[in-house]
């Protein structure tokens, strides 16, 4: 599922492409079949349905063709969604930090090595960064399906070929390890982890909302939850998961110079923190980024 806003919102990164508002006349004209998903709500402004993945697979079809040059990208039914303004600006934000230790010049090209944890079946972190600074990235992911469907994208991009790598991870217990090779070296790694600790609890979020939807509305939210496993949650939720990738990353300090992940749940922020002190971690930082009503955080560190 994608956010609720018709436009991305001014607190964007300044250096995002959709600080404005969707242009939808441009959009259809790259993607022709999201024309029947637009209307215009009761503000008089141009939008779509979030709450249907359908629209929101073909918004985001038409964004990736317009602003990131790219040719061919489909998800499976199933999978999740992203919203492209929320992950660009992830991006953004981890290439601040990277113009940090470079004289305040945002490093570009494929030198940069970036490791998208869990990068999905909608490959949408490495379509963006490669896009916007040229890098090149190592995407892992666990479920087969959704593995198969990124290697796709990366095969009938020509701009993705010989710059993304998509790696599946075999053991569920492990993070890094199968996945960072042996001599490779990472600037950064980054990751959005799973959110809920189980099924249940994830159909329990949609429930809350499903109340105040229609008949049809709610079909599509059931729908979006089905089918969707480690992407949506895992034992434990995000503070397990983020804690489990804290206490590996000690392991590959001498790999990597920065490690980052999202943290929805603001409360997890200081039990993380905590864990972060105890590995002598030699600097850590949390950004806020908001994207109209919902607030998230980035939490980074480095030994």
């Amino acid at each position: 599922m994608a956010g609720t806003a018709t436009t991305p919102t001014k607190k964007l990164h300044p250096r995002n492409k959709h600080l404005d508002a969707y242009d939808f006349a441009k959009l259809i004209k790259v993607v022709p079949e999201l024309k029947p998903f637009i209307f215009v709500n009761d503000y008089r402004t141009k939008t779509i349905d979030f709450t249907n993945p359908e629209a929101v697979r073909h918004l985001n079809k038409a964004l990736l063709q317009q602003y990131y040059n790219i040719q061919y990208w489909d998800i499976p039914k199933e999978n999740l969604c992203p919203p492209i303004p929320g992950r660009a600006d992830y991006l953004h934000y981890v290439a601040d930090i990277l113009a940090k230790g470079n004289n305040n010049e945002i490093p570009k090209g494929k030198q940069v090595k970036i490791l998208d944890i869990g990068v999905g079946a909608n490959c949408i972190y490495p379509i963006v960064g490669h896009h916007e600074y040229g890098w090149s990235f190592v995407g892992s992911e666990i479920v087969k399906k959704a593995y198969k469907n990124a290697i796709e994208i990366v095969r009938l991009n020509p701009e993705l070929k010989n710059n993304v790598q998509i790696r599946l991870q075999n053991n569920p217990k492990a993070i890094f390890k199968d996945i960072i090779l042996e001599n490779e070296k990472y600037d950064m790694v980054i990751c959005n982890p799973p959110f809920f600790s189980s099924q249940l609890e994830a159909l329990a979020q949609a429930d809350r909302k499903i109340k105040s939807l229609k008949p049809a509305e709610q079909e599509n939210i059931v729908q979006s939850f089905a089918g969707q496993g480690s992407e949506l949650w895992c034992d434990g939720g995000e503070k397990a998961f983020i804690g489990r990738m804290i206490f590996e990353s000690q392991f590959y300090k001498d790999q990597v110079k920065w490690f980052s992940t999202l943290v929805a749940h603001r409360e997890d922020i200081r039990g993380l923190q905590h864990k972060l002190k105890k590995l002598n971690v030699t600097e850590m930082e949390v950004i806020r980024m908001e994207q109209g009503n919902k607030v998230g955080r980035i939490l980074l560190w480095r030994f």
